[in-house]
């Protein structure tokens, strides 16, 4: 991928993002919460700042489940038996998906709280 054109670099990654939305049902549960949080957003219209975290919260946990899922893929292609430590790996990237997901509910919750 070095030395690419920027368009073909774009291109990769657009791929990937498709790859993630066909094959994890988790990544599509994401997406329609970002998409539930992004109408909220517009419905209880807060000041600027919160637009910003609420869509910083939604593309870190977005970006964790991509890299999960990828993760995920690799390590299943290398090492399809199942093994204690590959299964630990598998399980802390699924952790820190979860960890984000729940960040960005704190998040909103302070947001609601602060809208009050």
């Amino acid at each position: 991928m070095k030395n690419k054109p920027f368009h073909k670099r774009l291109g990769f990654a657009l791929t990937g993002i498709a790859e993630g939305w066909r094959n994890e049902r988790s990544f599509r549960t994401h997406i329609f919460s970002a998409g539930a949080a992004l109408t909220t957003l517009c419905i209880l219209r807060p000041p600027p700042i919160w637009w910003a975290v609420i869509i910083l919260t939604i593309t870190i946990v977005l970006s964790a489940e991509l890299v999960n899922a990828a993760f995920e893929g690799l390590i299943d292609h290398l090492h399809p038996d199942i093994h204690q430590r590959i299964r630990v790996v598998k399980d802390m990237a699924a952790g820190a998906v979860l960890v984000a997901a729940i960040g960005s509910l704190l998040i909103a919750g302070l947001l609601v709280i602060d809208i009050s």
